[in-house]
């Protein structure tokens, strides 16, 4: 409700922005490291006193994370990079959660994952909104935003060009914002 100046991404975070980025293994986990260390990484503060991590505040925030976004893991010292794809993107979703994130933006947030763990994920992103988390899903899979989303805005050459309401949802409408900087002589 109110402007921030953002001029880097810890800006963002301090005012409870989070990225969830298309490219979890690259940018958006630490894939040697263990679940219950990849979620906690965002908020250290939270489970270290006098600069040591306390492993059982770690583990218990952890445990009630995975718990909640029903991460299959055989635990929480597990690698990440032995999860599924599903299963990792649900530990980038707890990191920020645990940072107490109060917008999340989540790029291409099914990309890579199973039927299964997508509904999974819709669930997930259901249950965050109607607890007040503002989330803003970037996707070029139109009937992914059109079964998730309130509205949508469509950009153009980097511009915005429309915004839909749930109610007006029509593919052909939506993609005939999308290209008409394209075809306009």
């Amino acid at each position: 409700g109110k402007p921030v100046a953002i001029t880097a991404p810890k800006d963002a975070v301090r005012h409870g922005l989070s990225l969830l980025t298309e490219d979890r293994k690259g940018q958006g986990l630490l894939l040697d490291l263990a679940v219950d260390k990849n979620i906690t990484i965002t908020d250290l503060g939270k489970v270290s006193r006098h600069g040591l991590v306390n492993r059982r505040a770690e583990a218990a925030a952890a445990n009630d994370l995975i718990g909640q976004l029903r991460v299959k893991a055989s635990s929480i010292e597990q690698a990440v990079r032995n999860l599924s794809g599903g299963n990792q993107q649900k530990v980038v979703l707890a990191k920020w959660l645990f940072r107490g994130t109060s917008t999340l933006i989540l790029d291409e947030p099914t990309r890579g994952v199973d039927i299964g763990a997508r509904r999974e994920i819709y669930q997930l992103l259901w249950m965050l909104a109607a607890a007040q988390k503002g989330i803003i899903m970037v996707s070029s899979d139109l009937p992914e935003l059109m079964g998730m989303c309130h509205r949508i805005i469509v950009f153009s050459k980097n511009k915005i060009v429309g915004e839909v309401p749930r109610a007006e949802f029509d593919q052909e409408r939506i993609l005939s914002l999308a290209y008409q900087e394209y075809v306009r002589p």
